[in-house]
């Protein structure tokens, strides 16, 4: 309820431009699913046994949802109320960037991104805390890179996460800010560097984006392009990004082939490994929008 009243806010900001009723609809919408969370605050999204298609998306702590819909709500309307239960929040100074990216989870760090790139209202204090939070956690992650033989801006303390490649993107994108915020070129070129990875200049040698590189990925894990299992279904489709190493090893494919594997090895291009080589819309967003950065930045 909470993740549809931000992502309409947000919708019928960008589309005011353009389709204003469907905006205005929108922003109705966005409205009351957030009065409907306030009104059953504990109505949370159940466990299951992942047999609805799309596995288990529980989440009791839904304080960063509260965050990022009011944040959204004020960015769309500018009503100081908004803001108001924006700044109530834990998550207002709280941290919101982690060393293995932001999540459908954790959306903290999306509210503190937008509020940091968007035009309001906010109090050059208020504006100069936030930017600042975004500029400290891109330097974070920058001190990582530095540690990486390959350059990349990710090393979490548990070692490659499920997604490890979007959860890289998502750490990206807080560099990405960072330059947008200062102009400061070490930014810029230390998500280049990390988009290297991602396209091939890893352990492996492998390109998580299907159909880019000499040799990419796509055997991925899906139940709609599933070419290489059956030919009646599409194959991958070009620009699809593979999961990527994961040192959690959860599906008895990668268990069997990739037992004791170094973190940045954990991954086998097989579309029975889901583990290491699913792909997923909240994966590939993240790619879409550090491909448009890295295409506007050229």
């Amino acid at each position: 309820t909470l993740n549809l009243a931000a992502a309409a806010a947000q919708g019928a900001r960008l589309f005011s431009p353009y389709h204003k009723a469907y905006a205005e609809r929108l922003l109705v919408a966005a409205t009351r699913a957030y009065h409907a969370a306030e009104a059953h605050p504990a109505l949370y999204a159940p466990a299951t046994d992942g047999s609805f298609g799309g596995g288990d998306y529980q989440d009791d702590d839904v304080s960063d949802e509260f965050y990022w819909a009011a944040v959204e709500l004020y960015l769309s309307t500018g009503d100081a109320a908004w803001l108001a239960k924006a700044k109530a929040s834990p998550h207002w100074s709280g941290p919101v960037f982690q060393p293995d990216g932001f999540s459908w989870r954790a959306v903290a760090a999306l509210a503190r991104l937008d509020l940091a790139a968007v035009p309001s209202a906010l109090s050059p204090q208020d504006l100069e805390q936030v930017r600042a939070s975004v500029v400290d956690a891109a330097e974070a992650y920058l001190g990582v890179q530095t540690t990486e033989g390959f350059g990349l801006l990710y090393d979490p303390p548990g070692g490659y996460g499920w997604g490890s490649n979007q959860s890289l993107i998502q750490n990206m994108i807080v560099v990405a800010s960072a330059y947008d915020i200062t102009g400061e070129t070490r930014y810029l070129q230390a998500v280049r560097e990390s988009m290297d990875y991602i396209l091939g200049r890893n352990a492996l040698g492998i390109s998580y984006v299907t159909g880019y590189g000499e040799t990419f990925a796509h055997n991925q894990y899906s139940w709609m392009f599933a070419a290489s299992l059956d030919p009646s279904y599409p194959p991958v489709p070009k620009g699809a990004l593979a999961g990527g190493p994961n040192s959690g090893l959860a599906d008895s494919y990668a268990i069997d082939t990739l037992e004791g594997c170094a973190p940045q090895t954990c991954y086998v291009d097989d579309p029975r490994s889901f583990s290491t080589n699913e792909i997923a819309i909240n994966w590939n967003a993240p790619l879409a929008w550090i491909a448009s950065f890295l295409a506007d930045t050229e």
